[in-house]
């Protein structure tokens, strides 16, 4: 594929991702109260406003504010850059796993634009599940992060299958 496809899937994917998350997340922050969730659908799906200053599952959360800075936004945002430069320069790689990777790309860069403006914290709203069996508190930069993966697995396990 090249150059000029590969940048217009990464800033269709970008803008839209981002621009889904960002959206949510300030009319999360101006209508859900802060640390309290309400339960819809039988209490499958909860919604509340809450700022999470670690990661996935709030891993993190104990460390210091220093800590939390060199990890969340240094280091996030060096491997956002890589995972970028990657994607512009990787010709061979197929649009299955372009789009993939970008919507990875595409939550972290959300994520991380949280942090830098909200003083190291992300915005975080949804919970599902049944029951005591629930996920952790999420946004939709969480979910397109995580179908980014699910779609590389399969990406990946396809090849392996195919022998391609």
């Amino acid at each position: 594929m090249d150059v000029w496809k590969r940048v217009l899937t990464i800033l269709v994917v970008t803008f839209s991702c981002v621009g889904c998350d960002q959206g949510t997340k300030i009319l999360a922050s101006e209508y859900l109260p802060k640390g309290q969730m309400t339960s819809y659908l039988n209490d499958i799906l909860r919604i509340g406003y809450t700022e999470n200053i670690g990661a996935f599952l709030g891993l993190g959360n104990t460390l210091s504010d220093s800590a939390r800075f060199w990890i969340f936004v240094v280091l996030v945002g060096a491997f956002l850059f890589g995972l970028l430069a990657y994607l512009i320069q990787n010709s061979k790689q197929n649009l299955s796993s372009l789009i993939a990777l970008s919507l990875i790309f595409s939550g972290g860069l959300s994520n991380f634009y949280d942090r830098v403006v909200n003083n190291g914290a992300v915005v975080d709203f949804l919970n599902i599940g049944i029951g005591s069996l629930r996920t952790g508190i999420f946004n939709v930069a969480d979910i397109a992060i995580m179908l980014g993966v699910f779609m590389l697995f399969f990406v990946s396990s396809e090849k392996s299958v195919t022998g391609s």
